[in-house]
């Protein structure tokens, strides 16, 4: 039989399955629908008027004067533009690029800010700074539980192990004199918490989350008692810690604006911006990124090709926690300037809700990190300004914004497979 008489093979087409998500199209749409109400129907009449520059910026910025409810129309006409955009792409089978909802969450903040700052004034600069230092223990967290989530450990505790950083990083800088001192002293504290947490969710399999629960519970129970019975007989030697200046780069910290943000901060926020990158780039291109990914996603594919796989949680989930340790000494070496008790107030769980909000993602977990601090740095601002809005809901506003990020309205989120699950070597 010759060649040209053998039945041709048929070609092989591969489709490909696209689930239509509509959580972020109805997120949009239902804050497009409260922008209308908001800038339009309740619109205010006025000026506002936002302030651009700060004294020590090369140039100075002229302040930003605009009309309250035409600007609040516009705006509310291109959220609603953005929204249906996003669903005309659900019904074509497309993904909402990452790009829109960020436009779009900019604009409806600009509109939101336009609206409450009628006849009043709002400093930028001051707004952005204020986030910033209230997102640096929250980003701390956040790459905490990363690591360790992405190493297949659920990390419940990192709140405990950022109030371990301030409460040891406050005491050991006050006895020394040395504010690194707290800050090494911060990182042991945070990875004891976290010793704990491995050795009973890996070791002995405890639930993961009821281990995290409890430790949280210890910490807040053990640095309370200990600052009302020792740290507040002698808070002159025990509880005033040297706190850390700020450090202006030149050039960059004159920058209009970003400059002042970024440029004129602790040392501990410029090992933030060094640990959110180191992180990005070890878990994405490196042997140990590979290798912690892989004991986070198929554990027992790891163990075959001779990762040992609970060593390395152990480890990963140390790190997290010295990590975490370090944010914590933000609060009293950076921020307030000596220890009280519960000073965390729950940013270890706004902390874990950026890991799930960013995807497990390092730069998504930072940003949802820095959107949680602007929410919570934006209820301080609103009320010196006399904001309209109820300071009830304003003292709501960073935990409706953590609830709506957890709820996942701005798309599926995916823990590692493995995620939670202890790993019995058969």
């Amino acid at each position: 039989m010759s060649t040209s008489t053998l039945p041709s093979a048929a070609p092989i087409t591969l489709e490909r399955t696209i689930v239509k998500s509509w959580k972020g199209p109805i997120a949009l749409s239902i804050f497009a629908l409260l922008a209308i109400v908001l800038f339009g129907v309740f619109a205010r009449p006025g000026v506002s008027h936002f302030r651009l520059s700060t004294t020590g910026d090369f140039f100075q910025l002229p302040q930003l004067d605009v009309p309250t409810t035409s600007t609040g129309w516009i705006l509310a006409v291109i959220l609603v533009i953005l929204a249906a955009w996003s669903v005309l792409m659900v019904f074509q089978s497309r993904r909402v690029p990452l790009w829109l909802t960020i436009v779009f969450a900019i604009v409806f903040m600009a509109g939101f800010l336009t609206w409450v700052a009628a006849d009043a004034l709002i400093p930028i600069p001051g707004l952005l700074i204020g986030a910033v230092s209230l997102s640096v223990p929250l980003i701390f967290g956040a790459m905490s539980g990363v690591i360790s989530e992405r190493s297949g450990v659920i990390n419940i505790a990192i709140e405990g192990q950022l109030l371990a950083g301030a409460f040891v990083s406050a005491v050991v800088a006050s006895m020394t004199g040395s504010p690194w001192a707290g800050l090494v002293a911060a990182m042991v504290a945070g990875t004891l918490v976290s010793f704990a947490l491995a050795a009973f969710a890996i070791k002995y399999i405890v639930d993961q989350i009821i281990v995290g629960v409890v430790l949280n519970v210890l910490v807040s129970g053990l640095t309370g008692f200990l600052f009302s019975q020792v740290l507040t007989n002698n808070p002159k030697f025990l509880n005033t810690p040297p706190r850390f200046d700020r450090i202006d780069i030149p050039v960059l910290g004159q920058i209009p604006i970003i400059g002042p943000v970024l440029f004129d901060q602790t040392v501990i926020v410029y090992f933030m911006y060094i640990v959110v990158a180191g992180v990005a780039y070890a878990l994405f291109r490196t042997r140990w990124g590979l290798r912690t990914r892989a004991v986070g996603e198929h554990p027992q594919a790891a163990d075959t090709v001779g990762i040992k796989v609970n060593l390395r949680r152990f480890w990963n989930v140390s790190l997290a926690g010295a990590i975490a340790g370090f944010g914590g000494a933000y609060f009293t070496l950076g921020s307030v300037g000596s220890f009280t008790k519960d000073m965390t107030a729950g940013a270890g769980f706004i902390a874990l809700a950026a890991v799930i909000f960013g995807r497990w993602d390092p730069i998504r977990a930072m940003l949802a990190g820095l959107l949680f601090g602007f929410a919570t740095n934006l209820q301080s601002v609103l009320g010196i300004i006399g904001s309209p809005v109820p300071s009830q809901f304003m003292l709501m506003l960073p935990y409706i914004v953590t609830i709506f990020a957890v709820a996942g309205l701005v798309g599926q989120s995916r823990a590692p497979a493995a995620d939670g699950k202890p790993y019995i070597k058969s």
